[in-house]
């Protein structure tokens, strides 16, 4: 079982326990326990118990928000000690950006963070999906022995045998270039327009909500289209239709029609890859080619969407 510490600030302990919440599944398969400061008990020296949890942490949560990298206590105590462990090679720090902030220029900035490309959970369009995404990222990072799969194996095989767990300082640079086939682009490419349907019927209910005199109107035409449209004042002032497959086969088309003839696009998403992930890369139509540099996560191509479609709103 590996033990997971908490470093955050008090202002963002809502957020806090909602990834506690995500990480039940993991308690309950006996692979991780968790720990923070709200377990302290009354007579508990603080500093104390906080130290020697911290030390015994083989996973170290950086709950990062501006108020985490305004504190001299998380910045300054616990985040330069659980930096000092991880660089030894005897726990891991995992930083979890909850809110935006500028923790690119942090002692951290150089560690992978989670969710996905360091996009803070609360500018996702579904919070739930940021979490899910943390909750996957520290699965992955518990050591073999550790993992639900191979605390099962071993208990179902009778005898157990003797495992050799390798303690002390290892390199970080262990990556080996893998290979994809056209099912993993298809997959990709499946699950980034899903992901984008969410986050455009999911923000136009928001937007509609947050401002007076604004409609916001989605339709699933069928498995492979939707359309989004923006009305003010009951004018439509924006609108879209997106399209999986697109024009030269795998991709994700942008038309900003809807009810066209389908055989004309202002920009076009095709799956790349490079040694280590997919992504989608934009023609760069939309910006003038100065976006067909830009490797997107699914994220990242809906929100290149998005901010296509409302554009007109915001200038």
């Amino acid at each position: 079982m590996s033990s997971l510490f908490f470093s955050y600030s008090h202002k963002d302990e809502a957020l806090r326990d909602r990834l506690e919440v995500h990480l039940a599944a993991l308690k309950r398969e006996g692979a991780i326990s968790t720990w923070h400061d709200r377990r302290i008990m009354a007579g508990d020296v603080l500093d104390q118990r906080i130290d020697e949890n911290l030390e015994s942490a083989d996973i170290i949560l950086l709950l990062v928000s501006p108020d985490f990298l305004a504190s001299d206590y998380c910045h300054d105590v616990e985040m330069q000690r659980a930096l000092a462990r991880h660089e030894k090679g005897i726990a891991r720090v995992i930083p979890v950006i909850l809110r935006p902030c500028d923790w690119r220029h942090s002692p951290f900035a150089h560690l992978l963070a989670a969710p996905t490309d360091g996009k803070p959970i609360t500018k996702w369009a579904n919070e739930d999906e940021a979490f899910l995404d943390v909750v996957q990222k520290i699965r992955a990072a518990l050591p073999a022995t550790h993992r639900p799969e191979v605390e099962s194996s071993r208990s179902g095989s009778g005898a157990a045998e003797p495992v050799t767990v390798q303690s002390g300082p290892r390199s970080s640079n262990l990556r080996l270039r893998k290979t994809f086939t056209d099912a993993d682009r298809d997959r990709f490419l499946d699950d980034a327009f899903e992901y984008m349907a969410r986050l455009f019927e999911n923000s136009l209910a928001e937007l509609e909500k947050r401002n007076h005199g604004i409609e916001g109107r989605f339709k699933r035409l069928d498995s492979t289209h939707f359309t989004a449209v923006i009305y003010e004042s009951g004018a439509a002032r924006c609108q879209c239709t997106i399209s999986l497959g697109g024009h030269f086969g795998r991709g994700i088309s942008y038309s900003n029609t809807v009810g066209g003839s389908g055989n004309s696009f202002n920009e076009m998403l095709s799956v790349e890859h490079d040694e280590q992930h997919l992504y989608l890369k934009p023609m760069g139509i939309w910006s003038m080619g100065g976006e067909r540099e830009t490797q997107l996560s699914a994220e990242g191509a809906a929100e290149y969407f998005w901010s296509m479609l409302i554009e007109p709103l915001q200038h």
